[in-house]
């Protein structure tokens, strides 16, 4: 067990900023724009020796009703409800405003510890917003700058008393294995929060009719089966000619982030609409980055002809993507909760075909079998001569082929071998690395 914190404040006082300085990454999305964080986002935090859970969250709103802004609050509220003390930020610079007070009085009621942050407070021409904060009724204001780093001294020995009980109480746990990285992707509106929120069981992220409510990657973590996941819902990714403004591209890079970072990722389609080419374009971005690919499609619930609509998936997928033939596909329902265990039981399957390894000399009676049937090109009148190859790495497989004039070796005959190691070694939907290597000729002598 550990802390758990929370930011809260009204929206633009620098909480992301703060989180991003605690975590000690810049992983929740910050700009001058009010409003831009959305979802609640968890790290963890490390300040001086203090280890502990913090939220980011959209902070809270003076808004009522199914508004976008009052899911947002909602989640808000959630996050003081699930930790064991609030950081509560105010603007130094601003001073205490009107909606600080309304806020305030909200947490009060909420009945959690709280530590007031005011932060912006580097340089000087701080100190009557100091004064003034005690009207908050939470005590003394820390004068804090998240941006440069200042200040966290006083937050250090703010956070002591709640974080120093349950440090004792995790010393001398053992770390094991960390959990499977877990990242899904698609268009926007493709149904990715609902997925997740299901998952978990929980209304975790924010959904609506609204598309492009996900900004940040965020990560949540759960255990199925026994397994411990740490799963990303991500920014919805449009074509790169249709990203323009500031915020959704720093969505789409944390987003891109996430998949570099994952073990495997589930690219979800939504298979009520006709698939686009983007859908299948981000299927070849998780394939060229290496990570192992689960082809999801949603609101399954919604199609009618659904014998078709899956013919017609595989058959773009053979003939647009062939450098990952194979790639399961799953069918699901998130509102119905409907294909869950199956999605993720394709995904455990991925990640153990992506982290496979094959004996050398099972590789070498492949190859063997591989050139019997089908022998390398002679370009210029001269064969290619392929002698060895072996397992160079996994995560993805990685092969090493060693032989002669490898660099004039047809891409056709590449996909040859590639698809041939698909299938021999049940290797469908993995990415595939080769590495050709010239071997050295034994009559060349060092001079």
């Amino acid at each position: 067990m550990t802390a758990t914190v929370a930011i809260l404040g009204r929206p633009n006082v620098g909480k992301s900023t703060l989180f991003n300085r605690l975590v000690g990454r810049k992983i929740a999305l910050v700009d001058d724009q009010p409003g831009v964080t959305r979802d609640r986002r968890e790290g963890e935090a490390k300040l001086g020796d203090l280890r502990f859970r913090i939220f980011d969250t959209a902070g809270l709103d003076e808004v009522k009703g199914d508004s976008l802004e009052a899911r947002m609050s909602a989640q808000a509220e959630t996050a003081v409800d699930d930790s064991d003390v609030v950081l509560f930020v105010i603007d130094a610079r601003a001073g205490v405003t009107p909606t600080d007070r309304e806020f305030a009085s909200r947490v009060r009621r909420r009945g959690k510890p709280v530590i007031l942050v005011a932060n912006k407070a580097e340089g000087r021409g701080h100190e009557s917003a100091l004064l003034e904060a005690f009207e908050l009724g939470f005590g003394e204001a820390l004068p804090v700058s998240a941006e440069h780093g200042e200040g966290l001294d006083l937050l250090y020995d703010a956070l002591l008393p709640y974080t120093e009980e349950m440090a004792v109480e995790n010393e001398g746990e053992e770390r094991g294995d960390g959990p499977l990285r877990l990242a899904i992707i698609g268009q926007p509106n493709a149904g990715k929060s609902t997925l997740v929120n299901t998952i978990l069981g929980e209304e975790r992220m924010l959904t609506g009719p609204e598309a492009g409510i996900t900004r940040d990657a965020i990560s949540s973590d759960f255990e199925w089966r026994g397994n411990r996941i740490r799963l990303w819902d991500t920014a919805g990714i449009r074509r790169k000619s249709r990203v323009t403004g500031k915020i959704e591209k720093l969505a789409v890079s944390d987003a891109l982030r996430a998949i570099r970072f994952a073990e495997c990722v589930v690219v979800l389609i939504d298979a009520s609409l006709p698939v686009e080419r983007q859908d299948l374009a981000l299927c070849d971005l998780v394939a060229r980055e290496g990570r192992a690919v689960v082809l999801a499609l949603s609101k399954w619930d919604l199609v009618e002809e659904k014998q078709k609509k899956l013919k017609d998936v595989l058959s773009d997928l053979e003939d647009v993507l062939p450098e990952i033939r194979g790639v399961p596909v799953v069918t699901l329902s998130a509102k119905q909760e409907r294909g869950i265990d199956k999605l993720l039981q394709a995904v455990f399957d991925a990640v153990e075909k992506w982290s496979r390894r094959i004996p050398t000399s099972q590789v070498n009676r492949w190859l063997e079998g591989a050139i019997e049937r089908n022998p390398p090109p002679a370009p210029s009148g001269r064969r290619i001569k392929i002698r060895y190859a072996t397992q160079a790495s996994a995560r993805p497989p990685t092969f090493a082929i060693f032989g002669n004039q490898l660099s004039k070796m047809p891409e056709s005959y590449v996909r040859y071998l590639m698809n041939g190691l698909r299938e021999s070694f049940d290797l469908g939907g993995v990415p595939i690395r080769f590495s050709l290597r010239g071997g050295k000729n034994p009559f060349d002598r060092d001079r």
